[in-house]
């Protein structure tokens, strides 16, 4: 009788616990961007980090490059993990470049560094913004995708790091338009390696990257909507032909932009 007991009542604890409300959009593959829905007021950790959650339960975070381990999720201290799979990326053999666009020269050495953290300090801003949700578009009409997202460069021979964009060619001059509603973050015309560049906040540690611009016509606190013009397309900084090339960041993490775009690689 005792034992009967002892078994209704953890029966009853059992299923009278709440299930998780958590809900995902995207996949849980290497480079992937990964949009979450809660309860409202709910608490997320993602690896033990709290994350933003908006208003209206949102929340985004991604998935890194190279990672291998499952990843954990905490939806108000209730623990579960996700099985992280893995991609095989392209290799990019690029020859013929000029030297300076390989390995730059010594005396670019610190412009180059302080130019790292401005993009760095752009890409750490946790604003309260949620267009993050929200659809996001192409940036360029009729471009060729001619560069994707972790592939291996080797450039004249020499292993590089790997690319963290997708790049679109088009003809100099062809407008670029915002992905997504959001605000100025970083307007620089004349960075070593990205030239023309443009960070845009979306909210809650997502951020876009644009680079190797010929003409931008945004400036720094500028709150931009979705399809506005924003720059044209150039081939400034370390570029070998007109085009753009856009990142997708959460804070630190380099993601796949495509996975915002629903291109399939």
């Amino acid at each position: 009788m005792k034992i009967k007991i002892l078994i209704n009542f953890f029966l009853i604890i059992i299923f009278s616990s709440p299930s998780f409300s958590i809900e995902f959009r995207g996949k849980f593959i290497q480079g992937h961007y990964i949009l979450g829905k809660t309860n409202p007021g709910f608490e997320i950790l993602i690896d033990k980090k709290k994350i933003k959650v908006s208003k209206d339960g949102y929340f985004a975070f991604g998935i890194e490059k190279d990672r291998k381990i499952d990843i954990i999720i905490s939806e108000n201290n209730k623990k579960f993990t996700k099985k992280i799979q893995k991609r095989k990326y392209n290799i990019q053999k690029i020859e013929g470049l000029p030297k300076k666009k390989v390995t730059p020269p010594e005396e670019f050495y610190a412009r180059i560094k302080r130019e790292n953290k401005l993009i760095g300090k752009a890409r750490e801003i946790n604003s309260d913004l949620s267009f993050f949700k929200d659809k996001f578009i192409i940036p360029v009409d009729n471009a060729i995708i001619t560069g994707v997202y972790g592939s291996q460069r080797i450039l004249n021979g020499i292993p590089k790091w790997p690319h963290y964009g997708l790049d679109f060619a088009q003809k100099k001059g062809t407008p670029i338009r915002a992905m997504n509603n959001g605000v100025v973050t970083l307007a620089e015309k004349d960075l070593f390696y990205t030239g023309a560049t443009l960070i845009f906040d979306h909210g809650h540690g997502i951020s876009t990257l644009y680079m190797h611009m010929n003409k931008i016509f945004v400036n720094v606190g500028d709150h931009i909507k979705k399809g506005d013009i924003v720059a044209t397309i150039g081939t400034s900084g370390r570029s070998t032909g007109p085009h753009l090339d856009i990142r997708l960041n959460w804070f630190g993490a380099r993601l796949d932009p495509a996975t915002i775009l629903n291109i399939q690689q």
